[in-house]
């Protein structure tokens, strides 16, 4: 079973930007990034195809972009023009395997 372990959420002001990383303890063919806010189901962010294909959830596309790093097994979120919706706790996952959980909390 694969081990993931994010990084990278905190406080950010919106408008703001930051990046999560995933790094992994083997390759997968698709990572993805879901995340789920308080009361709310949990949803796609993006997922990353291992010929480099990208899918988005509709809220967040052309703001968040979704990138991997096949040599490190790593896999990034560039979260741009942050809401105060996008607060949520983010999850990597390979479609089978889900990370601890990172919270990213968008307030003025």
């Amino acid at each position: 079973q694969v081990q993931l372990v994010e990084s990278g959420g905190g406080l950010a002001q919106p408008g703001g930007s930051l990046r999560l990383s995933c790094a992994a303890s083997r390759s997968s063919a698709v990572m993805g990034w879901d995340r789920q806010a308080p009361g709310k189901q949990r949803e796609l962010v993006a997922k990353i195809r291992s010929g480099g294909v990208t899918n988005y959830a509709g809220s967040v596309k052309g703001r968040f972009t979704i990138s991997r790093d096949r040599v490190k097994n790593t896999v990034y979120l560039q979260m741009n023009s942050l809401k105060v919706e996008d607060t949520a706790v983010y999850y990597c996952h390979d479609g089978v395997t889900w990370g601890q959980g990172i919270q990213v909390t968008v307030s003025s």
